[in-house]
């Protein structure tokens, strides 16, 4: 069976360094907010090119201490309304909920599924405070557009980066760095991953910055000081070093998708399926491999009959979800499509080239 995702073989390269890494937190005596993590938070500023990097616990943590974050500094306020695309995970839609604010669910571009910038515009009302875009699949989402609405208009830009570690957009900054703040998250499966929840907040505003530093940790500015009502959302010191060992690898683990990705372009011809649209590699690091198929279904159990596992992301939409039931009865075709006929095929840096070629075979010869 060719897996999906083999997470112990691709964390087996590390075994080495990450026993290193352990002993080093072990005998440092600092368990939380230690040196691990304040070197982290150095190295993915660094990496991402924004000046402040805070890390938290989760991806999910990230999008809402954000959204915390601005509203203790009085940017938000409860029901404002942020525009946001309709086919992402739901932790995305979370974040805005969780918090008080309200989202606003538009339709994404059918050729890159990422949101649509008319779309967006045709949402903004007066209670519009923030697009919080995200770059699906990997694929930097339509910046210049995005970046011209949010400033025609004295919004918010926020990036959900969760897919997209590394991918670099035209004119050099890379995901993390084309927005006011930007939520990663490091759950393993991702192409920085961690080997338990993880995530980090990238920014250049520094009154930001400090206050989501507060509210990781209960609010407190300093020991038994608490200046805010806080949270406990903090980076772990062992995820720390261990992303630290990672990010070394991200560029060339990314390069070695993009090669796999090519392949795959270069291989499948079925008529039955549709490609992801992608430009310039350079804006996409695959975290996944999505094809489109009004045949997904029976695709998907052929493959696996076949011994090739394949993922949908995603096979709910949310506005189909019980949890958000209020948006039961939204008519959103171009998403609703998608969820029914994407399905995401292997793509991870230790994937064999025969691995591909028995994939791409047995794609082409589905009927």
């Amino acid at each position: 069976m060719i897996k999906f995702l083999d997470l112990n073989l691709l964390n087996k390269r590390f075994e080495i360094e990450f026993k290193n890494g352990f002993n080093q937190f072990l005998d440092s005596g600092q368990y939380i907010l230690g040196e691990q993590v304040t070197s982290f938070e150095t190295e993915f500023s660094e990496y991402c090119g924004t000046q402040f990097c805070v890390g938290v616990s989760s991806g999910l943590d990230a999008l809402q201490l954000i959204i915390e974050g601005y509203k203790t500094l009085g940017v938000l306020k409860n029901n404002d309304e942020v525009i946001v695309p309709a086919n992402t995970y739901i932790a995305t839609i979370l974040a805005i909920s969780n918090t008080g604010l309200k989202p606003v669910l538009v339709e994404p571009n059918i050729q890159n599924y990422n949101i649509n910038p008319e779309k967006v515009r045709k949402a903004i009302s007066s209670k519009t405070k923030a697009i919080l875009g995200v770059h699906l699949y990997g694929q930097i989402h339509d910046v210049e557009q995005l970046e011209s609405i949010a400033k025609e208009h004295n919004l918010l830009l926020i990036e959900d980066a969760a897919q997209a570690h590394g991918a670099i957009y035209k004119d050099g900054r890379k995901a993390g760095n084309l927005s006011n703040a930007a939520a990663f998250s490091f759950y393993p499966t991702k192409n920085l991953g961690a080997l338990g929840d993880a995530g980090a907040i990238t920014t250049n505003n520094e009154a930001l910055a400090e206050v989501i530093i507060k509210l990781r940790n209960y609010g407190r500015k300093s020991t038994y000081v608490n200046d805010l009502k806080g949270y406990n959302c903090r980076l772990d010191d062992l995820q720390a070093a261990f992303l630290r060992i990672k990010l070394k690898h991200l560029d060339a683990d990314n390069n070695k998708r993009r090669e796999i990705a090519n392949l795959y372009f270069k291989e499948l011809n079925s008529s039955n399926i549709v490609l992801p649209n992608c430009k310039d590699l350079a804006q996409h690091v695959f975290h996944l491999f999505v094809i489109r198929s009004h045949k997904r279904d029976a695709l998907k159990n052929y493959l696996y009959k076949n011994g090739v596992e394949t993922l949908v992301h995603y096979p709910v939409a949310i506005h189909k979800q019980l949890a958000y039931k209020e948006f039961n009865d939204f008519e959103l075709p171009i998403t609703e499509q998608i969820h029914n006929e994407v399905l995401s095929l292997p793509i991870h840096q230790l994937l064999r080239e025969d691995q591909i070629l028995k994939i791409t075979d047995l794609i082409n010869s589905f009927s």
